[in-house]
């Protein structure tokens, strides 16, 4: 009987957790629905869209997303989202966004050793550990390892920009 309980409660809390990101415990997400559930990636998904990166997203790849938040986009210049959401900057868009996008699965354990990703877009993303923060560029992972079907989201506090 004990152990039925025990297990009942890790179902509970592991399947509790998973409904924070939107995912089941028996089923996870892909990239983008796990952002859209997750509610705190409006604009990151708003961006996905216009820039034509969905379909690449949720496909099988791995992934590893380095996502702003909302907040994290909020903190780019007035005008600034608005202006690369514009058809006519779909492909500096597309260049920003896939610097948030590694091929591979990188897990937050894997980065110690390593000071830097290429990024889909071609460009490397600095990698640091400074005590138990991790930097990426100058963005500070505050959320890592949210599994996906089809990689990882790590969730980042700054818009990082290319090179």
């Amino acid at each position: 009987m004990k152990t039925k309980i025990l297990c009942l409660v890790f179902i509970l809390v592991f399947g509790w957790s998973l409904a924070a990101f939107g995912q089941s415990a028996t089923k996870a997400m892909d990239i983008v629905d796990t952002a859209v559930s997750a509610g705190s990636f409006k604009t990151l998904v708003a961006a996905i869209k216009a820039a034509g990166l969905v379909d690449t997203l949720i496909g099988e790849g791995p992934f590893t997303v380095f996502a702003p938040t909302d907040e994290a986009f909020g903190k780019l210049p007035e005008g600034t989202i608005d202006d690369l959401l514009k058809p006519e900057n779909k492909s500096k868009l597309q260049a920003i966004l896939t610097y948030h996008v590694v091929a591979g699965k990188v897990m937050a354990a894997d980065v110690t050793g390593i000071d830097s990703a290429k990024t889909v877009n071609g460009q490397s993303l600095s990698v640091k550990v400074e005590g138990d923060a991790v930097m990426i560029d100058n963005a500070k992972v505050i959320k890592a390892d949210i599994l996906c079907s089809n990689g990882v989201i790590h969730v980042i506090d700054t818009v990082v920009l290319p090179k």
